[in-house]
């Protein structure tokens, strides 16, 4: 064997060792970068003697695992997922074998704003996003396949700016269901078909539809019921296979309310779904439930289009008046802008700015052109109204400020005051998580929430934390690691003969 036969085998082999440490460090990065209890379901009550307090353990196919320590087995279930044992998990049914409800399974996505492609965009700049999509996109794959989840929120900003055509709204929403979050053809049909025909969308048909639909009708065509898959709306029972998947409204997606226009709305509709809604679980039940579904980006104004905000108070009217006299759980609020809390408890503090001399555009002045939270008297409102039963805990969960933060709202004196401590004196407080970004800037986050009702206290209890990838410089290493890798091989083997 020739010297520079012999010196290419050796790198080969040194490529090849480099790629393997890669690919297990990006695809297993869940134990290797956190403990195991950050990227897992949370586990309530572990050390009670109350088994009706607890959380089931993650079982194994294969017996011998399951005789192995809690915190071993754990380990090899969570990082070979193929031989966990779904049993009951898969039962079609919300109760598991000891007709106890199963726990809530939420994974959660802060703010991926996915940039698009022009004509001008630079080559480099193109293949930087390709190779984000696939970025993000791992970070899904990876925590989907390992925790099952029975719900998976984006919690807005799907794309870096509202300013686009429908062109290429299409374009962006196609890569966010093939590269991002890939899903089975039927639950991604109608984003196919509208990328595939790349028409305008008909915007008015929509505006002419919701202007004159009935208030009440309205809201109630908004209202679902044991909801766990939005291609089959009679399994009444969660699918951890294809999660129920909700998309929030972000305002880089349709604009802050200064800005929202109708074609911005209804495409956004027509693609993701609507922008306020409920869910309810288990109604009329002691284990009752609710996910609410709220577009904040259309609370506050003045507004483009005041139609838009006058939907979205309807709609809160309407589940103060409707709802909530008979609703005696617990309530999970989704929302894309955080709740008031004074300077100093988040990176962003309270502030909203408007349009002023704004010559392009001379008819948005005085409007609102952005915020960071929502304002205080808002925020008053929508509490009371989204949390009304004061013996039970709920939580908040939004986006927009990309570090994330986590706090208590308590009711004190008649008012929610933020605070990082949970003070219990009214009424059970409320926890809000501002979801930290999934994107790379933030070590690619996955939040991970649990909600596991408690037999003892008759309540629903919520845990959070999260799961931490890296910059997205290691999975384009894995990546480049493995075609030199593969050059080198053949590039050896070329020597040789």
């Amino acid at each position: 064997m020739s010297s520079y036969s012999s010196n290419i085998r050796s790198a080969a082999a040194l490529a090849t060792l480099v790629t393997i440490l890669l690919n297990l460090f990006v695809y297993y990065y869940p134990d290797i970068l956190n403990s195991t209890d950050k990227c897992n379901w949370h586990k309530f009550n572990d050390n009670e003697v109350n088994e009706s307090s607890r959380s089931p353990r993650l079982l194994s196919q294969h017996e011998i695992i399951n005789w192995l320590p809690e915190f071993v087995s754990d380990k090899i279930l969570l990082n070979l997922p193929h031989l966990q044992d779904l049993t009951d998990q898969t039962s079609k049914s919300p109760f598991d074998e000891s007709n106890h409800v199963k726990d809530l399974h939420f994974l959660l996505f802060g703010d991926p704003q996915i940039n698009g492609n022009w004509k001008s965009t630079p080559y480099i700049k193109r293949l930087d996003n390709y190779g984000n999509d696939y970025y993000l996109g791992h970070i899904y794959s990876v925590m989907q396949s390992r925790l099952n989840p029975s719900h998976v929120a984006v919690m807005g900003d799907l794309f870096s700016s509202q300013w686009i055509h429908d062109s290429e709204f299409y374009n962006r929403t196609n890569r966010f269901v093939e590269r991002l979050f890939p899903r089975p053809l039927e639950y991604k049909k109608n984003v196919v078909e509208t990328y595939e025909k790349h028409e305008d969308y008909d915007w008015r048909a929509w505006l002419d539809q919701e202007v004159n639909m009935d208030p009440v009708d309205r809201f109630k065509s908004r209202v679902y019921n044991d909801v766990y898959d939005w291609f089959n709306h009679s399994a009444k029972y969660p699918n951890f296979y294809n999660p129920l998947f909700i998309n929030l409204t972000g305002n880089h997606d349709i604009g802050y309310s200064g800005d929202a226009t109708w074609q911005h709305m209804a495409r956004f509709h027509h693609l993701f779904g609507q922008n306020n809604y409920v869910i309810n679980y288990n109604k009329g039940t002691p284990e009752e439930w609710r996910i609410v579904i709220l577009d904040s980006l259309t609370l506050e104004g003045p507004a483009l289009q005041e139609e838009f905000l006058n939907y979205t108070w309807s709609f809160l009217n309407n589940l103060n008046d409707i709802e909530n006299p008979t609703f005696k759980g617990s309530t999970i609020l989704m929302t894309h802008i955080p709740f008031y809390k004074k300077e100093g408890l988040c990176r962003d503090g309270p502030e909203h700015k408007y349009y002023v001399d704004n010559e392009r555009e001379p008819y948005k002045n005085g409007k609102l052109r952005s915020q960071n939270h929502l304002a205080y008297d808002v925020s008053q409102k929508i509490l009371n109204i989204v949390f009304p039963n004061t013996d039970k805990e709920g939580i908040i969960l939004t986006g927009h400020d990309h570090e994330g933060c986590d706090d208590y709202y308590n009711l004190i004196n008649g008012e929610w005051i933020a605070s990082k401590e949970k003070i219990n004196k009214e009424r059970e407080s409320i926890r809000e998580i501002v979801v930290r970004s999934m994107m790379g800037d933030f070590n690619g986050q996955t939040g991970i929430l649990t909600g596991h009702f408690d037999y003892a206290s008759k309540f629903w209890k919520f845990e959070f934390s999260y799961c931490s990838f890296t910059v997205q410089h290691w999975w384009w290493a894995s990546k480049i690691s493995l075609l030199i890798s593969i050059l080198l091989h053949s590039l050896y083997w070329i020597s040789i003969f």
